[in-house]
């Protein structure tokens, strides 16, 4: 017996959606298969504890060894996969009908005299058209009650058939029309069978042509002034609209495909397939890889159509007896070699594959779905690679061994430098404790006092002006008042400084403000006040040279440095000819990925606010007489401001528009500089307004 506390999903993994989830048991094999609106919701009532679960409930939890689930995009496609998945797999702890019967289907009985709709169990007869089956016998009284207004066919038993024709008179659904009554003789017995065929017509799929027909028939009832029976007509074509929302889960009755979607980032990607046979989802699989350099989505897409079907059954075991190449494989992107691809995938199938990506309709909508299992796939690997212990705990102990430190670095900050073609240089710290993000803590640098791409030097000012901070705080000179104000005679210090630890600076965003004050109300250091064990640079020899630099002139040399290189993930090390290659299955160079990537994603974040508040508000906006076309004519002509700003009066005649008194004007007004000082924060010395 299992306990169930050993597979339950860790806090936030199950996402907030309609989906299908799967118990196994320790051999792999489906016990259990459920639907729900809320899979979060669902899943968490299982693992309670088990004496307050049903009986039935709690020896299905203690039987499982593990579960998974499906992300849908509604309650319907969410309905459907569970009723193809009960019937491929036959779960042991599904529900079982007391009748001991299979699921019920909906039949039309093509084998009488006058066929009759009903819900059916059991073996299939001779001469019955069945579809479905489906996993509750109400959802087929919903449908066809929707469609007997178009189509009504006989939904009576044969004894309450056979009383109405003795006594000649309908019974309730025929006076309401939602039955033709052959009973009584309204319609012969070949228009009735042709009703019969009509329904198992649209009941299959073929649906366009009863709805033309009823459009027509609408169209030519207002034309002859009849607007009852078009208003009835209207009527019909709605009820039959809401009865066709079928599912992107499945498709048409002959549909062989196999749908793949991939969701990466700038590290791994997630893969996952669907294999639909017969028009309905059959079997899922996916995996997760490294993402190779400079591989797009549609290289991925093509490894991975080489790694699904180079095996010898081009299927894996959960495709549930889907296995081989299909008539169709779908995907979001075609490879450059898809021609090639095309052929290899024909000659294993032994006829001609279709390789396609669907632009509109069911196959497009259910790609999508599957596009959403592999985001959510991507997710949740990231999640409890980033969220586990013991994986951070080794990423640690291999960084330590890795970069020779005497301790494992429980506190890393990491700095990257941003701009626009050497204009707006900001800089960005983040900072990783035990592995995970500190956000609260994350700070912005706006580099003032020269421009252009140099990032060594701006890697230079920001480190310098961390650890200054730093030195400041633990030191807690003079320049600190008792409440942590800093001292107006400072260096740094603005001609007000404010109140205590300055104005936090808004990100315009998601991220949290962040925090300057030097010391809580209690007088003890702030978080920023703590050493890193670890500073990582993102860049090479230079800007690890560049950081190194900056803290031995502060006489700081109890913290490590290094850099991690982009194009090969080298890490290097201060005074080092030779760079540290980890593993890329690493979890210690995992770990620096991911804190690099978040310091370049936080740079730029900040760069793109000021450059978007520089565009909203620039020094051209103020000049008299230029308005919005003129401002983008001349930015386009000159490239940037500081090119802008270094033409004379001729030059800017060039420019369409612009005339000798409005050039005067702008050089004018350029010359003149910009307004007062910015607002400096003093905690960071960021700035907070321009």
């Amino acid at each position: 017996m299992a306990d169930p506390s050993t597979y339950r999903p860790a806090p936030g993994e199950v996402p907030d959606t309609p989906g299908v989830y799967r118990f196994r048991d320790e051999h792999r094999r489906v016990i259990y298969v459920g639907k729900a609106k809320s899979l979060r919701r669902r899943l968490a009532s299982y693992f309670q504890d088990v004496a307050a679960l049903h009986p039935r409930t709690a020896g299905m939890v203690t039987t499982a060894a593990s579960v998974e689930w499906t992300v849908v995009s509604t309650e319907v496609e969410a309905l459907q996969l569970e009723y193809a998945w009960i019937k491929e797999y036959d779960p042991r702890f599904n529900v079982k009908y007391r009748d001991d019967k299979s699921y019920p289907s909906l039949a039309v009985t093509m084998n009488e005299e006058f066929p009759r709709v009903r819900v059916m169990r059991g073996p299939k007869r001779r001469g019955v058209r069945y579809f479905g089956p489906y996993a509750h016998a109400w959802a087929i009284r919903e449908t066809v009650d929707l469609l007997l207004r178009t189509f009504p066919v006989r939904t009576c038993s044969d004894g309450v058939f056979k009383r109405a024709r003795q006594v000649g008179r309908p019974c309730l659904l025929g006076y309401i029309e939602k039955c033709a009554a052959p009973c009584t003789g309204r319609v012969t017995p070949g228009e009735h069978r042709e009703l019969a065929e009509q329904f198992c017509d649209f009941m299959a799929g073929r649906t366009g042509t009863h709805l033309r027909r009823l459009e027509g028939e609408m169209a030519a009832a207002a034309e002859a002034m009849e607007y009852e029976r078009a208003a009835r007509l209207r009527d019909d074509i709605a009820a039959l609209r809401r009865a066709m929302e079928k599912s992107a889960v499945v498709l048409d009755d002959a549909t062989d495909a196999d749908l793949l979607a991939v969701a990466a980032d700038e590290l791994e990607a997630a893969v996952q397939i669907f294999h639909v046979r017969g028009g309905r989802v059959r079997g899922q699989r996916g995996w997760i890889s490294d993402r190779v350099e400079d591989v797009s989505v549609a290289g991925l897409v093509e490894h991975a159509l080489q790694q699904l079907y180079g095996e010898e059954s081009g299927a894996g075991e959960e495709t549930g007896g889907g296995g081989g190449v299909p008539r169709e494989v779908l995907v979001p992107e075609l490879p450059d070699s898809a021609e090639a691809l095309g052929a290899w995938l024909a000659a294993r199938r032994g006829s001609r594959v279709e390789l396609r990506v669907p632009r509109r309709g069911d196959k497009k909508e259910l790609l999508a779905t599957v596009t959403r299992n592999a985001e959510h796939a991507l997710a949740v690997h990231k999640t409890k690679r980033a969220s586990d212990l013991t994986t951070r705990s080794r990423a640690l102990e291999e960084i330590t061994e890795a970069l020779g430190l005497d301790s494992a670095p429980l506190r890393i900050e990491c700095f990257d430098i941003s701009h626009l073609q050497g204009e707006d240089v900001v800089g960005s710290m983040v900072v990783f404790e035990d592995g995970l993000a500190r956000k609260g803590e994350y700070r912005r640098f706006r580099i003032r006092g020269f421009e252009g791409q140099d990032d060594v030097r701006a890697m230079h000012e920001v480190v310098s002006r961390r650890f200054r901070r730093y030195l400041r705080e633990m030191e807690n000179t003079d320049e600190w008042s008792a409440d942590g104000a800093r001292d107006p005679g400072s260096p740094d210090a603005p001609s007000d400084p404010g109140p205590p630890g300055g104005a936090p600076v808004p990100d315009g965003g998601d991220e949290p403000p962040l925090a300057g004050t030097a010391r809580d109300e209690e007088g003890r250091p702030r978080r920023f006040a703590y050493p890193p064990q670890l500073v990582v640079v993102d860049g090479g020899p230079a800007q690890v040279a560049a950081a190194r630099r900056a803290m031995d002139e502060l006489g700081i040399d109890d913290v490590a440095v290094c850099g991690l290189a982009k194009r090969l993930e080298e890490v290097w090390l201060p005074d080092e000819e030779d760079p540290v290659v980890l593993p890329r299955t690493s979890e210690g160079l995992y770990l620096l990925q991911r804190v690099r990537d978040e310091a370049h994603r936080f740079a730029i974040r900040y760069q793109r606010t000021r450059r978007s508040a520089a565009v909203r508000r620039g020094p051209l906006d103020d000049i008299p007489g230029l308005g919005e076309t003129r401002r983008t004519a001349l930015l386009r002509h000159f490239g940037s401001l500081k090119r802008l700003r270094a033409a004379d009066v001729d030059q800017l005649c060039e420019v369409p528009g612009i005339g000798r008194r409005t050039a005067e004007t702008i050089v004018a007004a350029l010359a003149a500089g910009p307004g007062p000082a910015p607002a400096v924060n003093t905690a960071t010395g960021e700035i907070i307004e321009e």
